[in-house]
């Protein structure tokens, strides 16, 4: 802001009349005589008394007009300060409203977001749950054809072990036979048929004669018998079986008799055992569900 500039007031005008006020008392004095009376002594000090005031007015005059110049100076500069703090009114009045839509944004993405998470939140457990649906499922498609394959492995084994009884029986056949040509090619038959058995993990095994008797892997043909202590093989009936180094069925045995009677078995009595080979029991194979 400018500094105002004063008014230049002159003052020889003041001066003047000062002078003339002064020589008017002068005059008054120098023309009465002594002792001065009292009109001429009244007029003598309104004189120099009018001469005194004409010659403090000009400074008086001046005075007032810088208090009137400094009073408007800081009326100015109080309206200036005012609209000033009306420009900052206005920028605090905008700072704030520019806030508040900051604040309502800030509301809205926060209330955005907290949809986004609870979205979230429901897809992952409606995928959770899909997820858990797929597994019980696939679980019991597994259990399924883990039992399916379970069922056909006991199958196949069944039959792999009736045929591989019926080699059997052929070869014991061939044996009570005599004949050496014949218990030579069913000796190469069994062996190749329990070759190929044994590929796939199932292997027989026949004990012989004279082998103490071992109830873990032995069965006996009659079941009423008697065991009695260092008891030993005398035939075996229908060879035993084991899977992967498991047994599966043990092998179908007679014991030795030292009897007499009992020395050779009747032909009658060994085509009955033959024809019960197919009915010994056969374990299945562990189960192992999920």
């Amino acid at each position: 802001m400018q500094d105002l500039i004063g008014p230049k007031l002159p003052k020889w005008p003041f001066y003047l009349g000062d002078a003339l006020l002064l020589f008017c008392a002068y005059f008054i004095y120098a023309q009465s005589k002594l002792p001065m009376g009292f009109l001429e002594m009244s007029f003598a000090v309104g004189c120099v008394a009018g001469g005194a005031v004409l010659a403090i007015t000009p400074f008086l005059l001046e005075y007032r007009a810088v208090v009137k110049l400094a009073e408007a100076g800081a009326l100015t500069a109080v309206v200036a300060q005012i609209q000033n703090l009306e420009n900052i009114a206005t920028q605090i009045n905008g700072a704030t409203g520019r806030w508040q839509n900051v604040q309502d944004a800030a509301d809205n993405t926060l209330a955005a977001a907290k949809g986004i998470a609870e979205r979230m939140a429901a897809e992952v457990a409606a995928f959770t749950e899909f997820m858990q649906r797929i597994n019980d499922s696939e679980k019991a498609t597994l259990r399924l054809e883990s039992e399916k394959m379970r069922r056909a492995e006991g199958d196949w084994i069944q039959v792999l072990m009736r045929v591989l009884d019926h080699v059997y029986a052929l070869h014991k056949g061939a044996l009570r036979s005599g004949q050496p040509n014949l218990i030579e090619q069913l000796g190469h038959f069994q062996d190749a048929c329990r070759d190929a058995a044994r590929r796939v993990g199932l292997a027989s095994f026949a004990p012989d004669g004279a082998e103490p008797f071992d109830g873990q892997c032995h069965q006996l043909a009659d079941g009423d018998s008697k065991l009695a202590a260092g008891a030993v093989i005398g035939e075996t009936i229908a060879a035993g079986y084991t899977l992967q180094g498991r047994l599966i069925r043990p092998a179908l045995v007679r014991l030795r008799d030292n009897g007499a009677e009992g020395a050779e078995a009747s032909n009658s009595t060994r085509a009955a055992d033959l024809g019960n080979q197919s009915q010994l029991p056969l374990e299945a194979p562990d189960a192992n569900p999920d």
